[in-house]
């Protein structure tokens, strides 16, 4: 089995993990759970998300978040629009995340634009931050299911990705937003993505809803893949993906790939402090077999 030496994680638990928390989490608490991930060795992180507090109302602090918690590590905010990235700039923050759905229903009910919209409108945003000096991800979601059309064409993936590329991006985020793939899908698609994109930093982000995200994560390392999104208490979901549950535990990834010998950089115990801050605030308990098992002995 050939496998790398290092994997770099990307934690996405401030922001993609309480995106979808019912109760209000105060802003000192998440600031005091991001700076505990720091101490614990993360060093790319997806910190807020500027879009409308109408609709997500728990990154209403997004400015704040930013002003507490930039540092000389990747920090990264989700700005889907021209109105998300105006708000950036009035930031130090130079790490961007864009997202669209390969599945047309999906981007519909998410953003209420078609995938070909979506593109449209994102180009010139791409070709403008790029301009001025911004990293920039791009999230791809559905990319192997849709919780509305079924199997996602893995031709359709690659295509959308390397429009991407063509854009200008310098990561892609490509995501089994269901948490439904099984390890040969992941393994044939990344395959391809890595031939087709062997410029661009690629990255893997799994949903555990079926508790398959370890197993792909092997698949994905098999195919050549380094990075991976992942969010400390499995924290997290998708409110226009029914039945899909967390991201994959980032305690759960770093305990499995520091077994396999693979380094990450990552403190376990100071994950688990890390978590231990967030965990009064939450409205649903901890998806982390490695923390239940720390915290219950």
């Amino acid at each position: 089995m050939q496998l790398p030496e290092q994997v770099t994680i990307i934690e996405v638990g401030p922001r993609d993990g309480l995106q979808n928390e019912k109760s209000l989490i105060p802003t000192e608490a998440k600031i005091e759970f991001i700076k505990k991930l720091k101490m614990a060795g993360c060093q790319e992180m997806e910190l807020t998300s500027f879009v409308s507090p109408k609709w997500v109302p728990q990154m209403k602090d997004a400015k704040e978040i930013i002003t507490s918690c930039l540092d000389d590590t990747r920090n990264i905010v989700l700005s889907p629009n021209r109105i998300g990235i105006e708000r950036l700039y009035e930031t130090n923050c130079k790490a961007v995340a864009v997202f669209v759905g390969v599945s047309e229903s999906f981007n519909k009910k998410n953003i209420n634009k078609t995938t070909t919209e979506s593109m449209e409108e994102l180009q010139p945003l791409i070709q403008e931050l790029k301009e001025k000096g911004y990293f920039v991800r791009a999230c791809i979601s559905t990319s192997f299911y849709c919780p509305y059309e079924g199997k996602v064409d893995e031709e359709a993936v690659v295509k959308l990705c390397s429009t991407f590329v063509q854009f200008g991006v310098d990561e892609l985020s490509v995501a089994d937003t269901i948490g439904k793939a099984n390890p040969l899908e992941v393994f044939s698609l990344f395959s391809k993505l890595k031939k087709e994109l062997p410029n661009t930093i690629l990255t893997a982000h799994f949903h555990d809803t079926r508790g398959m995200a370890l197993a792909n994560i092997v698949a994905a390392l098999q195919a050549g893949v380094n990075r991976f999104d992942t969010s400390a208490g499995g924290l997290g979901g998708c409110p226009f993906a029914p039945g899909a549950t967390g991201n994959v535990a980032t305690e759960d990834v770093v305990y499995m790939l520091e077994e396999m010998g693979i380094q990450t950089g990552i403190n376990l115990s100071k994950l688990v402090e890390a978590v231990d801050v967030i965990k009064p605030y939450l409205t649903r308990e901890i998806d982390s077999k490695f923390y239940r098992l720390q915290t219950t002995k």
